[in-house]
């Protein structure tokens, strides 16, 4: 046996053992980076208030524990507002559920010519086979749900605390980051630390326009059809919809159709209608056009990095790709080196046929019928008789030529 061989084959089950390792800890680790991935960009966000309000002389803790208070107060208002609201609608509800089964019952006996009646249908409900096993295995999965909504909290704490000092030493951690860097170097991490803040302040910004949009156009909506608590229900739906990825907007709609079913079942109908119409006016209509303004990227390069980001790392990729993409391509258009385009007609994209764009010939013979191609590509009617009288005829004071 070569003396090489024992020595490669350690080193080689030594490669596998660290790389084995290495994926383990990674799938292991994966939750705790992607929330540290958004307590980042978090903190990139709120980066522009905590700096104004640091230039002005306040501590940079100080000014990010102020920010952070009135990002949760705000959040917790909100939260009870609606809680209490949808509290109130579903007593609302419960207590008005009867006169809905009369309702629906009698169109069906009218419909349908049927003989049914609310009791019937209400025994028929309670010693279903579906509702039984429904309560069985809710009251098995409350200990479930617990464990979830524990989950989220502890989640939600660690993102919050992750990005509190991400922004509060902000300036520490780039100058750790610098510090094992060369001064060249330094300067690269600096400018893409500033378009990241810019980015993703634009994204932040045409996030809450659009929000303000919705929530405008669905309580003009609510307004019109007397839906009650019409202005909490305009910011939920101009919130949810917009800060919650993929599925915030059916989340968003749910709500408003809910509170419309309980004035009448007709509204939820309407509430549902305007939503998706409204929905395909901003996917196709406002969103790429106002995203391209503040983020600077492209509307299609904008669908494809959500789409990419949604499949990458689900719903927190759909909500980062956008200032994530804007970022790189700010940073490497910085770096990518640039020529003049010449000037070619095939730039606008027409087609040439003998060095003349096609439109322009089109234009001569719509102007000039009567003249040839090959009259048009030699010159006039008198220059291409003097060729031919040089070629090999002789010109008679007639104007024509004799062929020798």
């Amino acid at each position: 046996m070569p003396r090489w061989l024992p020595r490669a084959m350690v080193l080689a089950l030594a490669l596998v053992a660290c790389f084995q390792l290495g994926s383990w800890a990674f799938y292991q680790l994966v939750g705790l980076l992607t929330n540290v991935l958004i307590a980042f960009f978090l903190a990139l966000a709120i980066e522009p208030a905590v700096g104004r309000m640091a230039a002005r002389g306040m501590r940079r803790g100080l000014a990010t524990s102020l920010v952070f208070l009135a990002v949760v107060v705000f959040g917790l208002g909100f939260v009870v507002l609606l809680g209490s609201m949808l509290a109130g609608q579903i007593v609302d509800m419960v207590d008005e559920f009867p006169k809905y089964l009369d309702s629906v019952i009698s169109w069906v006996n009218q419909t349908f010519r049927t003989e049914l009646s609310r009791f019937e249908v209400q025994d028929s409900l309670l010693h279903s086979d579906w509702l039984q096993r429904y309560v069985q295995n809710s009251a098995t999965g409350v200990l479930a749900i617990s464990t979830t909504v524990l989950g989220g909290l502890f989640r939600l704490l660690t993102i919050f605390l992750f990005s509190f000092y991400f922004a509060a030493d902000g300036p520490r951690l780039r100058r750790t980051i610098c510090s094992v860097l060369p001064p060249s170097r330094q300067a690269e991490v600096l400018r893409a630390w500033e378009i990241a803040v810019d980015k993703t302040g634009g994204y932040i910004y045409s996030r809450g326009l659009m929000a303000l949009v919705s929530g405008v156009a669905h309580y003009i909506l609510l307004v019109v059809l007397g839906v009650p608590y019409a202005p909490a229900l305009a910011v939920w739906v101009g919130l949810v919809s917009q800060f919650i990825p993929t599925i915030g907007t059916y989340l968003a709609g749910a709500l408003p159709m809910l509170i419309a079913f309980t004035v009448d079942p007709w509204y939820a109908v309407w509430v549902l209608g305007f939503v998706v119409v409204y929905q395909q006016f901003e996917n196709y209509v406002l969103q790429p056009k106002l995203t391209s303004k503040t983020v600077d990227i492209h509307p299609a390069v904008a669908f494809g990095s959500v789409v990419a980001g949604t499949a990458l790392l689900g719903a927190v990729g759909a909500l980062i790709a956008i200032p994530a993409v804007a970022t790189l391509q700010a940073f490497l258009g910085a770096y990518v080196k640039r020529y003049a385009v010449t000037e070619d007609p095939r730039h606008g994209g027409g087609r040439t046929l003998r060095g003349v764009p096609l439109l322009t010939r089109v234009r001569r013979l719509l102007r000039e019928p009567g003249r040839t191609d090959r009259e048009r590509s030699g010159g006039d009617g008198a220059a291409g008789t003097e060729g031919a009288g040089r070629d090999g005829g002789t010109q008679e004071p007639g104007g024509g030529s004799t062929r020798v």
